[in-house]
């Protein structure tokens, strides 16, 4: 694999010139990018790969209680429908895709739509559901549409500073977009990250003097919920446990459920995938499954002993205030 990045090197420079000429135009408005009236807050990340992308959008809904009505609007990567389309009652995963169900199951409440093409995602919510703020999922490098607000995600592990453009590296975009982000927030931090090191990541990603950096970590659920109830992660010693992952990086589940001194079996399969009538037989083998949220939507009714270990962003030196705060300022904006 490595060797391969390497041999993509002279692609990856053409991909970076290619990016960074396409930004260019935009921000020559040579390229037309279009503001919506209502107000809109880009989550995104500038590469490839988990940055905890998901877990974010759902901070936001979760605590969007007193700021009025609140729409998530999402590619929908993986799913098998076209166009623009609204979650309700009755609507499949393979509508909508995982992220986006997982969401709508979650926060019945929320309006979450799915359209590649934003901006017709979000005339079809201003017409037809009038939400008081739009989240915009895995948007940043979508220059079609300008918004209020831009939270830009990067890992602890693999900060976009450090990276390098696809396929030698997992850059999408140029880093110089960081720019355009209000908050950056380091995700996948150690717990116990110190606050040297914070300084330390502060320097190397030079926020400008209107940008706020926040550090955050994943905290993993105990309490288990699947097919026969709820069960207590310690339980999960004393099982055969079989985990079951469909996502960009399980490094960090795997190193967790190893602290906790519980033995599995890992299948890993590539992110968002859809999973066959085979591998499912297969998992129905097993004494008992464990998977991750995302990946339980696309499981859920189909294996007999089925769980998954839920994750939030849990921030670091008050940084869940700094972006509330955001939230709050996108609504009052004029």
């Amino acid at each position: 694999m490595q060797l391969l990045r390497k041999l993509g090197f002279p692609i990856s420079l053409i991909y970076a010139l290619v990016v960074y000429l396409r930004n260019y135009l935009y921000d020559l408005g040579l390229l037309p990018s279009k503001a919506f009236g209502t107000k809109t807050i880009c989550v995104g990340n500038l590469s490839v790969g988990g940055t905890g992308k998901t877990p974010m959008i759902e901070f936001f809904v979760a605590n969007a209680k007193e700021q009025g009505r609140i729409a998530v609007l999402s590619r929908g990567y993986g799913r098998k429908s076209k166009g623009y389309l609204l979650a309700k009652p009755g609507i499949g995963v393979e509508d909508l895709g995982d992220e986006p169900f997982q969401i709508y199951k979650k926060f019945p409440k929320a309006f979450v739509a799915v359209d590649a093409d934003r901006q017709n995602g979000i005339s079809i919510l201003e017409e037809t559901v009038g939400p008081d703020i739009i989240l915009l999922d895995d948007a940043f490098q979508h220059r079609k549409v300008r918004c209020n607000q831009y939270v830009l995600l990067t890992s602890y592990s693999n900060l976009y500073v450090d990276d390098w453009y696809l396929p030698s590296g997992n850059l999408r975009d140029s880093k110089r977009e960081a720019k355009r982000a209000n908050i950056i927030v380091v995700t996948k931090c150690p717990s116990n990250l110190s606050e040297a090191e914070q300084q330390r990541i502060r320097k190397k990603l030079n926020p400008g003097p209107s940008q706020r950096v926040v550090f955050s970590f994943l905290e993993y659920e105990t309490t288990l919920k699947g097919s026969s109830g709820e069960i207590d992660l310690a339980e999960l010693k004393n099982r055969k446990v079989t985990l079951v992952t469909g996502i960009a990086n399980p490094k960090q589940l795997l190193s967790f459920l190893s602290s906790q001194e519980i033995e599995f079996e890992h299948l890993a399969y590539p992110d968002h995938h859809f999973f066959t009538e085979k591998e499912i037989a297969l998992f129905n083998t097993k004494e008992m499954v464990l998977t991750t949220e995302k990946d339980y939507v696309r499981l859920e009714g189909k294996i007999k002993d089925l769980h998954y270990i839920g994750i939030r962003h849990k921030f670091m030196n008050g940084g869940e205030k700094v972006l509330l705060n955001l939230m709050g300022e996108s609504i009052k904006a004029p």
